[in-house]
């Protein structure tokens, strides 16, 4: 599943490789990949893989989840269908409460004790799905742990999510995702070693 999905990541440039014209991120990170997992909403046969594999991913790991939630924005759609083949509820976490109405951060029920699983769609340095888990679990929900599209493997991020105590499952990774770009000739053995070096250098 991992290299099909890094395959299919791959063919519909939903993650770009540029190692001699890096990306900016919103950090200020100067990066030789960019991952844009919400272009799998536009290819439904790779939508539909990602959604199946999410929906795995619940049933295995998180067997005794009640709910999902999304995180808002990237996350919300891949929550919404996910939930729909699990016939589960789901709702999402803003990134902070609305100013207006009933200034609700988490949209959608949810009932203190409420087993759920976040759903994201990447993983990286992890801060903000931590303050999506962080925001559940002081609403009173049991945060079981997180799944997730990809995840670039980077130490801050598996260090913060250990000190959450909080497990996240992804679909691919950038170990596995370098290896298909190599053997599909996206990059060079040594473009590889490079994007490796730059994410085991964060």
């Amino acid at each position: 599943m991992q290299k099909l999905i890094a395959k299919e990541l791959l063919s519909i440039g939903a993650v770009f490789l540029r190692p001699e014209e890096p990306f900016t991120w919103a950090s200020g990170i100067q990066s030789p990949i960019y991952c844009d997992n919400r272009l799998t909403l536009s290819a439904p046969a790779v939508r539909n893989l990602v959604e199946a594999g999410l929906a795995s991913l619940v049933r295995e790991h998180f067997p005794q989840c009640e709910a999902l939630m999304g995180t808002s924005t990237a996350g919300i759609a891949h929550a919404a269908i996910t939930a729909t083949l699990l016939g589960l509820p789901m709702g999402y976490v803003r990134g902070e409460a609305k100013s207006h109405g009933r200034t609700n951060r988490i949209e959608g029920r949810l009932d203190p004790g409420t087993k759920v699983v976040v759903v994201e769609d990447l993983i990286s340095t992890g801060g903000s799905v931590i303050d999506v888990v962080n925001a559940l679990r002081e609403a009173g929900a049991e945060v079981l742990g997180i799944v997730s599209i990809f995840t670039y493997g980077i130490r801050k991020g598996l260090d913060r999510l250990a000190a959450a105590q909080v497990v996240n499952h992804s679909l691919s990774n950038l170990d596995t995702l370098v290896d298909v770009a190599v053997e599909n000739n996206y990059i060079t053995p040594a473009q590889k070693e490079q994007i490796l070096d730059f994410r085991n250098s964060l």
